[in-house]
């Protein structure tokens, strides 16, 4: 196995948990001098440090060793659709492929809704938003902003960001997102109380 990609796969893995080297160093019992230099593909790791490496991750030892798809496909009948309290409904359009934090999001309002407010995600991660139909109103980092059918916005999103549909006929808009890492556990949708 080449070393440069086993270090690559091993650090986005480690960059998706939201985990420094000294985080990993810690759940793993590896150094963090031997972990920075296995990521820089400078040194080979043995089978036992691999293997304290990937509990520390929390995943099977092969997980680092297979090469990852190079084509996934995922079928209309295998898409995640999830129906929210208050009748709103998002199907995650995308396959799941470790190490790449990407989503594509088609999310369906009915009038009178609000879907929520969400906590940022780390910074250097993106959002594209397009809407298909309806009127969507964004509010971000307090800022509202209000898109119809055909408008599309980009923006950071290490920002806290609300869907809503005022208008009095569904909307359907697509969330396309690269993410950096997830958001900090138990800090995404947010209720009021927060």
């Amino acid at each position: 196995m080449d070393l440069t990609v086993l270090g690559e796969r091993i650090q986005a893995e480690r960059t998706e948990r939201g985990l420094t080297l000294q985080a990993l160093a810690d759940r793993s019992g590896v150094s963090v001098s031997m972990l920075s230099s296995v990521e820089r593909g400078a040194k080979a790791p043995t089978v036992v440090v691999l293997d304290r490496i990937a509990d520390g991750l929390g995943v099977a030892l092969a997980h680092l060793l297979t090469q990852p798809e190079r084509r996934i496909v995922r079928r209309a009948a295998e898409q995640d659709t999830v129906h929210e309290p208050g009748g709103w409904q998002r199907t995650i359009l995308t396959p799941v492929v470790p190490g790449v934090n990407f989503e594509w999001i088609r999310s369906t309002l009915p009038p009178d809704c609000e879907a929520g407010t969400y906590a940022p995600y780390a910074a250097g991660s993106h959002e594209f938003i397009v809407v298909q139909s309806g009127t969507l109103t964004l509010t971000i980092d307090g800022e509202v902003l209000i898109l119809g059918e055909g408008d599309s916005l980009y923006l950071a999103a290490d920002c806290t960001l609300s869907y809503a549909n005022h208008s009095h006929a569904p909307c359907t808009y697509y969330v396309a997102a690269l993410v950096m890492r997830p958001r900090t556990p138990g800090l995404g949708r947010m209720t009021a109380d927060q």
